[in-house]
C-alpha cells in the first residue's frame, strides 16, 4: 500500500460574499401552491397543470409543469424527483417518463415563463410569465424580488411543495436533480430546502467568477452590481448551507461549468459528496445530462433502499505514484487514471487515461503518474457499469500528500 503523508483537503471558504438572510419566505413556499388546468396541453402519460408562482412586477404569475405518477397498489406511497431544466429549455415531458417509467413520481417546471410546444426544444411565453432567463445579468437594477433567479428557486421549492402534498407519493422521499443551469438553481435549492434528501446538480455548480462560460457576464456588471450579483445568485453564496448527500455529475472538459469551479463548489456543503466525472461527457438535456445511471442508483439508494455507489475514503499520492481507497458493496471491475499534461483554459486541455491498478486484497486503486502530469483523478467503475470519481488533483504541490474528502 502506498502512503504517503497525511493532510486533509479542507472546504474552500467564499469569505467576501457570506450568505445573509435568505430572500425567500420558506414559509409561504412551504405550502403547496394553487394550481390551474392547461388543458390545451397534453403528452402521452403525463400531465400537464399550471401552478400559482410569486408576483412578479406586482402582478400575478403561474408556471407551467408537466408531472407524472407511476402506477402503484392501493394505499402505497412512491418516492419522487423535481426536475430543473437547463438554459434555453423547458419543461420536458420524456423526462419527466423517464423517471415515471422508474417507479418515481416526477415534476419538471418551467422557469421562464413558458410552455413547450411541438417541437420539443422549443417554448413560448405566455400571459403569466414571470421574468426572463438566464442568469438574470440585465436585471441588477429591477427590485431583487423581480429578478429571475429569485423566481426561479422559488418555482423550485413550490414545485417541490405541490408534488409532495399529491396523495400518492411519499413526502419524505423527494430528491432533486438539474442540469447546467438546472444544476446551478438545484445547488441553491438544495441548499435552502432542507425537504429535499438529496441533490444531483449536472454541469451547473458555483463559482461563476472561475472562468465559467458567464464570467464575462459577471464582469460586465462592474465592481460593485457584480459583487451583489454574486452574494445575491450564485451557489457559492449558499452552498455551505446544504446537509444533505449530493451527487456531481459532470465531464473533464465542460464548456460551461469547469473542474475548478465545481471543485470549490462541492467542498462546501457539509453533507457526503459523490463525484462522477466522465472524460469529455458532452453538455446537453436528453441523454448526456438525464440518463446517468448514476443518477437513478443515488435516488435508487436514498429514497428507495438501493445498492450505493462506491465510495471514495481516501487519495493521495507519494511522488509519482498515486492511490485511492474505496468501499464498494457492488464490485469495481474496472479503475482508469484520467490525466492532463496541459495548463491554462480547463474546458480545452487534452485528456488522456490509462488504465490502473485494482489491488487484489486491499480496496485500493494505484496508478504510476505519467511524466510531465498536471492535473489528474481516479475513475472506478463497478460491475453494474456505474462510475465514481476522486477528486481531481493537481500536481503543485509537495510530492507526499493525502485527501480525506467526505464522500456517500
Amino acid at each position: 500500500m502506498l502512503r504517503g503523508k497525511r493532510y486533509t483537503m479542507s472546504g474552500t471558504n467564499f469569505p467576501s460574499l457570506a450568505v445573509r438572510t435568505f430572500p425567500w419566505n420558506l414559509d409561504s413556499l412551504s405550502e403547496p401552491p394553487s394550481t390551474y388546468p392547461a388543458d390545451d396541453m397534453t403528452s402521452s402519460g403525463v400531465k400537464a397543470i399550471l401552478y400559482e408562482g410569486l408576483p412578479f412586477q406586482g402582478k400575478p404569475t403561474r408556471v407551467f409543469a408537466w408531472y407524472g405518477i407511476p402506477k402503484s397498489k392501493a394505499g402505497q406511497k412512491t418516492p419522487a424527483m423535481v426536475l430543473v431544466h437547463g438554459g434555453g429549455g423547458t419543461a420536458y415531458a420524456d423526462w419527466v417518463r423517464l423517471w415515471v417509467s422508474r417507479g418515481y413520481a416526477a415534476i419538471a417546471m418551467d422557469l421562464c415563463g413558458a410552455v413547450p410546444t411541438l417541437d420539443a426544444d422549443i417554448s413560448r411565453h405566455h400571459e403569466w410569465a414571470g421574468p426572463p432567463g438566464w442568469g438574470g445579468f440585465d436585471q441588477m437594477d429591477w427590485p431583487q424580488t423581480d429578478q429571475w433567479c429569485y423566481h426561479a428557486v422559488a418555482d423550485i421549492l413550490l414545485a417541490n411543495s405541490l408534488i409532495r402534498s399529491m396523495p400518492e407519493v411519499d413526502p419524505e422521499r423527494v430528491g432533486i436533480t438539474g442540469i447546467s443551469w438546472g444544476g446551478y438553481l438545484t445547488c441553491i435549492a438544495a441548499a435552502i430546502d432542507h425537504r429535499f434528501k438529496f441533490a444531483a446538480p449536472v454541469y451547473g455548480c458555483g463559482f461563476l467568477l472561475d472562468d465559467t462560460d458567464f464570467t464575462d457576464y459577471v464582469k460586465l456588471l462592474g465592481p460593485v452590481k457584480a459583487e451583489q450579483w454574486m452574494t445575491w445568485w450564485d451557489p457559492g453564496s449558499y452552498l455551505s448551507q446544504v446537509t444533505i448527500p449530493m451527487l456531481w455529475v459532470t465531464g473533464s472538459n465542460d464548456t460551461s461549468y469547469p473542474l475548478n469551479a465545481l471543485q470549490k463548489s462541492y467542498r462546501l456543503p457539509s453533507g457526503s459528496r459523490t463525484l462522477a466525472v466522465r472524460l469529455r461527457m458532452p453538455h446537453a438535456h436528453g441523454g448526456p445530462g438525464e440518463n446517468p445511471e448514476e443518477i437513478h442508483s443515488f435516488a435508487e439508494f436514498h429514497l428507495n433502499h438501493g445498492i450505493p455507489l462506491t465510495q471514495i475514503k481516501e487519495q493521495g499520492r507519494e511522488g509519482n505514484h498515486a492511490w485511492t481507497d474505496y468501499e464498494s458493496t457492488s464490485q469495481v471491475v474496472k479503475a482508469e487514471l484520467n490525466f492532463t499534461k496541459a495548463e491554462g483554459v480547463w474546458r480545452n486541455r487534452e485528456w488522456a487515461s490509462i488504465p490502473a491498478e485494482i489491488g487484489s486484497e486491499e480496496n485500493q486503486v494505484s496508478a504510476l503518474l505519467p511524466e510531465e502530469s498536471r492535473v489528474y483523478y481516479f475513475n472506478l467503475t463497478d460491475e453494474r457499469g456505474l462510475v465514481v470519481s476522486t477528486e481531481h488533483v493537481e500536481v503543485t504541490l509537495p510530492s507526499a500528500q493525502k485527501l480525506t474528502p467526505t464522500m456517500c
